[in-house]
């Protein structure tokens, strides 16, 4: 008896405790989020890479993740990171990126500087995004570009769109300086000191960075003529007094050129989790666009071709489904029939007296004829 009396007290005891930590784990799990909300939160975030603070780049990411967060069905994080270049290295190397903006040009520093392989495969763009222009701001002394050739010029810092872009002008308009890579606030005070001739930013206008500065006499931007090296990815800009009325008298303007920006995506091999993330914002991204395009959203959203093309570069399958969706079908067949009547009046005076096309040259030249025309 005694026996049986303390093996159905030790049985007691042990239910009891068996109770009391069913009730803590139970209190645990009502105290903590759930395993499936993390997971859904988790599952539908996708990581914008955008640019510096005093760039333009964060603010159209800001933009993206006003618009289209829509938890917990799509997450959109903007990023803060070091811009242009910086941004698809991300996107080939950070795991929480999957979009990012950069600019057409950059594409090109990826194939001929650091060779990386299939990179036009690998990286693939939604759309093109707004016109960036070339602010070139330079001491007094300094009248032309040609006159900085031999001085520091401050090209922002590594990776930025000024370190490639404004590098690559110089080059092709024949202009050595000596380049640093520094912080625009910094390169700024060294102008004041003497130690820099000028400061070449990358940006859409109206920038904070000239906006909203104090004008120091003398200190002017310089003129960037527009020249036939530029025309693979450039194209003529201008800075006007409306842009920046402390900087440009009123009812002037100052000649540049700019580049177009990118919404840039990572081909996502189809059926994989980031490649279903993807999916929701770009079916986002179209759908809810014309949002964008009003206040109080950034204003270059208005110049925004969702169907524009940007040379030496591949879409995204998945927004190129998305535009052929939002279009229609007799969108297309309108654009195709505008084509060919266009196509038939280049042929009509490129061939004036010379023998008819057969039916395959005439085809294979109207293809050269479209891509021509996407350019």
């Amino acid at each position: 008896m005694k026996w049986g009396t303390c093996f159905a007290a030790l049985a007691a005891l042990c239910l009891v405790a068996a109770d009391a930590h069913a009730e803590k784990a139970a209190a645990g799990r009502a105290q903590r989020p759930g395993a499936a909300q993390r997971q859904d939160a988790n599952a539908w975030t996708v990581g914008v890479a955008g640019g510096l603070l005093e760039g333009t780049f964060i603010r159209y990411a800001a933009d993206l993740a006003k618009a289209l967060d829509d938890p917990p069905n799509l997450r959109v994080l903007p990023m803060v990171t070091f811009g242009a270049v910086g941004n698809v290295k991300d996107l080939l190397n950070l795991r929480g990126v999957d979009v990012a903006i950069t600019q057409a040009d950059v594409l090109d520093h990826f194939r001929n500087e650091e060779a990386i392989p299939d990179i036009a495969n690998r990286i693939q763009y939604i759309s093109p995004l707004y016109n960036a222009e070339v602010h070139v701001y330079a001491r007094k002394e300094f009248n032309s570009l040609k006159d900085l050739a031999g001085q520091k010029v401050a090209f922002n810092t590594p990776g930025s769109a000024a370190n490639y872009t404004g590098e690559v002008i110089f080059k092709r308009l024949g202009v050595t300086v000596q380049p640093l890579l520094i912080n625009n606030a910094i390169a700024l005070e060294k102008m004041r000191s003497g130690e820099i001739a000028a400061v070449v930013h990358v940006v859409g206008k109206p920038n904070d960075l000239f906006a909203k500065f104090k004008p120091e006499p003398g200190f002017h931007f310089l003129p960037v003529e527009y020249d036939a090296k530029l025309s693979d990815y450039y194209v003529p800009a201008t800075l006007d007094a409306a842009d920046y009325p402390n900087l440009i008298p009123a009812g002037q303007s100052v000649q540049t050129v700019s580049v177009p920006s990118v919404l840039a995506v990572y081909n996502w091999k189809p059926g994989s989790e980031r490649y279903r993330r993807v999916a929701r914002f770009i079916e986002a991204y179209f759908a809810k666009f014309e949002t964008m395009q009003q206040p109080p959203f950034q204003p270059k959203w208005q110049e925004v071709n969702l169907a524009g093309q940007v040379p030496g570069w591949t879409r995204y399958k998945l927004a190129e489904d998305a535009l052929a969706k939002i279009r229609g079908p007799e969108a297309q067949a309108g654009d195709q029939a505008q084509l060919r009547s266009q196509f038939e009046t280049f042929v009509t005076a490129r061939n004036s007296g010379k023998p008819p096309l057969t039916e395959s040259e005439r085809e294979a030249l109207f293809s050269a004829f479209v891509k021509w025309r996407g350019r």
